[in-house]
């Protein structure tokens, strides 16, 4: 019985080992087939040269000269009702460069600029429980625009407001 039993376990184990090789033997001729054909298939393709895009000559020339005005209408200004909290004032529009929830963190900024050079004044918005810090303010929206976009360098955020 034991030799029996012996036997059959030999001859079911060497019929794996040659079922995975004949697998493993097929599956090698199967890539190696689709290796030829993919570079047949390459070698067979046209090398394409490709076009540039013609060159377009417009029939009418541009004026020589051309005058470009700046137009601060179209620059975004928020309009808001505050209370000068430290500062000399407000003029129709300043440029705002930091909003705070917490006085103390308004008052830091504004040393901040102070230092740098700018008159900066510290405004409160009671609608929105917010500190606004303005760096610059000016009578003209044009003078405010120019100042806003020098400090967009150091305060990307900055913004333009117009006093209420």
């Amino acid at each position: 019985m034991i030799c029996a039993a012996v036997c059959a376990s030999i001859a079911f184990t060497s019929c794996g080992s040659s079922k995975e090789s004949a697998y493993r033997k097929a599956y090698e001729k199967a890539k190696a087939q689709e290796m030829a054909q993919s570079q047949q298939t390459q070698a067979e393709q046209p090398v394409r040269e490709t076009e540039q895009a013609p060159v377009v000559t417009p029939l009418v020339e541009a004026p020589a000269q051309q005058t470009v005005t700046d137009n601060n209408d179209n620059v975004p200004v928020r309009s808001e009702n505050l209370t000068v909290v430290s500062g000399a004032g407000l003029k129709a529009y300043s440029v705002v460069v930091g909003s705070f929830g917490v006085r103390a963190n308004a008052e830091s900024l504004q040393n901040t600029l102070s230092k740098a050079g700018y008159n900066a004044q510290v405004a409160y918005n009671s609608e929105r429980n917010m500190y606004r810090v303005v760096a610059t303010t000016f009578d003209a929206k044009a003078n405010a625009v120019e100042s806003r976009n020098s400090l967009r360098s150091a305060y990307p955020d900055a913004w333009l407001l117009m006093k209420q």
